[in-house]
Formats: structure tokens, C-alpha cells, sequence
């Protein structure tokens, strides 16, 4: 049996997001952090099915090949790596429960306001339904709309992004003692009396200490 046109699309969209809410509720409810890792990458991955249906591939190709191609893999690769002990993080959970529920309570009246007095403005639905040129492909028209219109955004959120990256390298960058570290100044002012030592080893006998 061969399924009308319009069935078909809608039976992926409900698959794509139906999948993907499930796996983003399942990031935050499993217990393992690798669990968690995996199931984001899942949600990446069927966010890019929908971004396929809705004609965006370039939009679905960058979800992949970034989010989930170096982003996840690196959230992986660094819980795997510091081996953190969630066991003793989790031990003051109750004790900070109140505050964080009343920080829940919060944002989701603050939600509520927005989704109740959110209206569509007279001139979105015409600038939604704008259409591409036929000349123009799907990624030269984002490219133009965020090179062109938001460029100041753009370049914000890279700044932002920018901040960010340094701000983490700071707060996890330690110097432990003991261990030997390249000291490029103390290189380059060496001498041949301080870089190598010359002794006379007496035959037989070996180097004496």
C-alpha cells in the first residue's frame, strides 16, 4: 500500500519529535552522565530530521556534524575523562531542594506570563512567508540573513561564546606541584655550561654518581 504524500511527511514529524522530546527528557532524568551525553546526541540527531522536513538541510548538516560530530562527543569524552564522583555531588541534594524548587516555581510562572500574553505581531506572517528566490539556495539565503540583518547579533554571540571559552579555561586551569613544566624563558637562556655536563668516565667502572 503506498501512503498519500501528505501522510508521510506528517508520520516523520511525529516520529522525529516525538523521539526527541523523549530523549531530551531523558538527559536530565538519567542517572549516568554518559547515559545523558547519549541521549542529547540522540536528540541532536532527530532535531536534524525535523530541520530536513522542514527544508532547512543546511541547518540539519551543521546540527550534525557540530553539535553532535564535536560538542556531544567532547561532553563524552570529558565526564568520561574526569571520572567526577556523582555519588558524593548528589549528597547535598536535600539539603538545597527548598531553594531550588522555589527557583522552579519561578521560571515556570515567569513561562507562563510569556506563553499568555505572547501575540503574533501584523507583519510577522508576511515576513515568515516571504519566499526564497528560485536562483537562491537554502544556505546562501541563511547566510545573507545572518551576515546582513543580524550581523551585529552574530558577532555578540561569538564574542559571548568567546568569553565563555576563556572563562572555562580559567576556572579549570591548575597548576599542580611537582610536576614538570616547559619554561620557554629558561630555555632560551641557557648557556653550553648549563645545558650539558661533561664527565670523564674511567673505563671499567662506569658513571659514578
Amino acid at each position: 500500500m503506498i501512503l498519500p504524500a501528505t501522510i508521510l511527511p506528517a508520520l516523520f514529524f511525529y516520529l522525529f519529535a516525538s523521539i526527541c522530546v523523549a530523549s531530551a527528557f531523558m538527559v536530565i532524568a538519567a542517572k549516568n552522565p554518559v547515559h545523558s551525553v547519549l541521549f542529547l546526541i540522540l536528540a541532536f540527531v532527530n532535531a536534524a530530521g525535523l530541520f530536513v522536513l522542514m527544508g532547512a538541510e543546511f541547518l540539519a548538516m551543521i546540527l550534525i556534524v557540530v553539535y553532535v560530530g564535536a560538542v556531544a562527543v567532547l561532553f563524552l569524552f570529558v565526564v568520561m575523562m574526569l571520572d567526577v564522583d556523582f555519588a558524593e555531588l548528589r549528597q547535598g541534594f536535600l539539603q538545597y531542594l527548598p531553594f531550588g524548587a522555589l527557583v522552579g516555581v519561578v521560571l515556570l510562572a515567569e513561562l507562563l506570563l510569556v506563553v499568555g500574553a505572547w501575540v503574533i505581531g501584523p507583519g510577522i506572517p508576511s515576513a515568515i512567508t516571504a519566499p526564497i528566490p528560485t536562483t537562491m539556495t537554502n544556505t546562501e539565503a541563511l547566510g545573507r540573513v545572518l551576515y546582513t540583518q543580524y550581523i551585529y547579533y552574530f558577532q555578540a554571540s561569538g564574542l559571548v561564546l568567546l568569553v565563555a571559552m576563556v572563562g572555562a579555561i580559567v576556572l579549570t586551569l591548575r597548576h599542580k606541584t611537582g610536576v614538570k613544566r616547559q619554561n620557554i624563558a629558561d630555555q632560551n637562556a641557557r648557556t653550553k655550561d648549563t645545558a650539558m655536563e661533561i664527565r670523564k668516565v674511567t673505563s671499567g667502572r662506569g658513571l659514578q654518581p
